[in-house]
């Protein structure tokens, strides 16, 4: 027998039950695909044969299991409105239900992403804020609220965050991404608080709000020129989802004889000695035994998953999407699941988290890669996550660096940049709701500043990781828990509110006023957003780099020793230029830059170069 952790039923009943689920819930005229494909559930559905004279039906779609029916609807030429589809059987109409399809937002289509223009903050909700404590607790619900568990729901909501979208704007943020916020209703120990085993997802959790606070939230984001990035996940889902305790059919999970764990080799798809079976096992080998692996390039249940996306940017108005565990899906069908997005959204951004820390692996997932050319081979995402990047910070300011360690590590990585289509499209950070708390791995603030200013000055689009802006830590090693802590103030029974200037310890001031200050002058640097790039080999472990454009330059002193350094400017000339003298854009502090200049121990600078009047 298959390994499952379900019951999957064969109807042989022969009586008609209720329509007891509709998805999508409803739908818009006017997109480009004008074809929709409606899933219906309820006994023994699949007996039904659907007619309308308001909508035009062109066929249907059975799977095994009876209870599912697929409707497949032309929708060209069709008005908004609510249209009634009749279900029939032996002639006769069992039951009827209405469908509504609503008219599009004027130019909604063209919404725009997001860009290296942009800060992202990455936001674990449960963990952020409790704006609506009548929420926490909901029946039929396993997990309630205990926020003396690491492992456990605390009670943050979506209200949370739309309380605090003004200290965002503070920081300079301009987009606001959370973890998965669908429904996610498994036992406690699967911790569903952090949101990636989902049970159902076309609702948000009901402990996190609604979906139309998701709405409402979305609104609010965009009233202060801010962006909506929502968290997918595509690869797999709970054992709890509705649909998988009642299985359409066995071929929509990917399933083995026995218990099968996905292999983390994601380089496979760029290894020109991989194997077939290995493969195998990293796209169709399960996460856990409580999440199941999907079959996504089943066509029928490929088509929901695209249909469920484009529900979710069109209804909640999003900016992007950060898909999930990327390269564990089979490629093709995650690249066609992308490509129907930008097919209705040009300009969207799509995320792949692909988990690779070699630069030649990492680039293989970004549209239009020369490293996937080789294996004829193009992803149509535009964004990728750079852990590759990631991986070098987290390095660069240990203690006694070697050989090619330390900031020369991080030089040696930005050198094959040049495998990337477009490396301001790629997502860079210090840290995230999986890895180590950059304030943990660097608990002095002076290398702190040190990895921001890497964050805000290097290509890219900089995301910051909810808390660490003032100086939040949390050690991985005592699990994923600790470094998903509360945010000091979102619970009304808090001692003392971060989220407020005047209740702000001397620590969290310090962070905060510096994070805020950096990315705020970031927010307006175009020569950062889309300047080029010149570097010079590190020594004593100081790297130097200018950012610039035709109009403006920048130059950065990454000083990551624990001594001051005395730097020849001639070294640097062909970067300097008929320039002389620079500005700290932080400190306001001039500089000289025709002789020697001192860089303080473990110190950044950004320097804005002037010419001599």
């Amino acid at each position: 027998m298959r390994y499952l952790f379900f019951l999957f039923i064969f109807l042989a009943s022969l009586s008609y039950g209720q329509i007891t689920r509709v998805e999508p819930p409803f739908w818009w005229v006017d997109m480009n695909n004008q074809s929709l494909q409606i899933l219906l559930y309820g006994e023994n559905i699949a007996a039904y044969t659907p007619s309308s004279k308001e909508i035009s039906i062109v066929g249907v779609d059975r799977v095994s299991n009876s209870n599912y029916l697929l409707v497949n609807l032309d929708l060209s030429g069709q008005r908004p409105g609510i249209v009634t589809i009749d279900l029939t059987a032996k002639d006769k109409i069992k039951q009827s239900f209405t469908y509504e399809l609503k008219e599009r937002t004027p130019n909604a289509s063209q919404k725009k992403g997001f860009d290296s223009s942009d800060l992202l903050y990455l936001i674990m909700p449960d963990r952020f804020a409790n704006g609506d404590s009548s929420n926490d607790t909901q029946e039929g619900f396993d997990e309630k609220v205990d926020r003396n568990g690491l492992w456990s729901r605390h009670g943050g909501d979506l209200k949370g965050i739309h309380d605090h979208l003004d200290y965002l704007a503070s920081l300079g943020v301009t987009g606001v991404w959370n973890t998965p916020i669908c429904e996610s209703n498994s036992p406690h120990q699967y911790g569903s608080y952090h949101g990636y085993a989902q049970t159902n997802l076309y609702r948000i959790d009901p402990r996190l709000g609604t979906n139309e606070d998701y709405v409402a939230l979305s609104k609010s984001i965009k009233q202060r020129n801010m962006k909506l990035i929502k968290d997918y996940v595509i690869n797999h889902w709970s054992v709890n989802h509705w649909m998988m305790k009642d299985l359409p059919d066995d071929c929509w999970v990917n399933q083995w004889d026995k218990m099968t764990y996905a292999k983390h080799s994601k380089e496979i798809f760029s290894d020109p000695y991989s194997s077939e079976i290995d493969l195998k096992y990293v796209t169709q080998g399960w996460f856990d035994n409580h999440m199941m692996d999907l079959n996504i390039s089943n066509p029928l249940f490929h088509k929901y998953l695209i249909q469920n996306a484009i529900w979710w940017i069109e209804y909640a108005d999003l900016n992007g999407l950060r898909v999930d565990t990327y390269p564990y899906n089979d490629k093709e069908a995650i690249t066609a699941w992308a490509t129907a997005i930008f097919n209705e959204y040009p300009n969207f951004s799509i995320v792949a988290e692909a988990w690779l820390m070699s630069p030649v692996h990492l680039s293989y997932w970004q549209k239009d890669s020369p490293v996937a050319a080789i294996k004829e081979f193009n992803s149509q995402v535009n964004v990728v996550k750079d852990f590759a990047l990631y991986d070098a910070m987290m390095n660069a300011f240990q203690p006694n660096p070697g050989w090619n360690e330390g900031l020369s590590k991080l030089h040696y990585t930005l050198q094959f940049d040049f495998l990337y289509n477009n490396v301001n499209n790629l997502l860079t950070f210090a840290e995230n709701h999986d890895t180590q708390r950059i304030n943990t791995a660097y608990p002095n603030f002076e290398d702190y500043q040190l990895v921001m200013t890497l964050l805000a000055t290097l290509r890219g689009i900089p995301q910051l990781y909810y808390g660490s802006e003032i100086g939040m830590k949390g050690d991985k090693a005592k699990g994923d828990g600790d470094i998903r802590r509360d945010f000091p103030g979102g619970w009304k029974e808090d001692p003392h509110n971060a989220f407020l200037k005047e209740e702000r310890n001397e620590q969290q001031k310090r962070y905060f006023d510096f994070t805020a200050k950096l990315f705020n002058w970031r927010k307006n640097a175009n020569v950062i957003h889309q300047g080029k790039m010149m570097h010079f080999i590190p020594e004593e472990n100081v790297y130097v780099y200018f950012r610039y454009t035709d109009e403006e330059k920048i130059m950065v002193i990454i000083n990551g020793s624990t001594t001051k350094q005395l730097l020849t400017m001639e070294r640097f000339q062909e970067a300097i230029q008929e320039h002389t003298m620079g500005i700290n854009v932080l400190t306001k502090e001039v500089h000289n830059l025709t002789t020697k200049l001192e860089v303080a121990a473990k110190t950044a600078y950004i320097i804005k170069l002037n010419k001599k009047k």
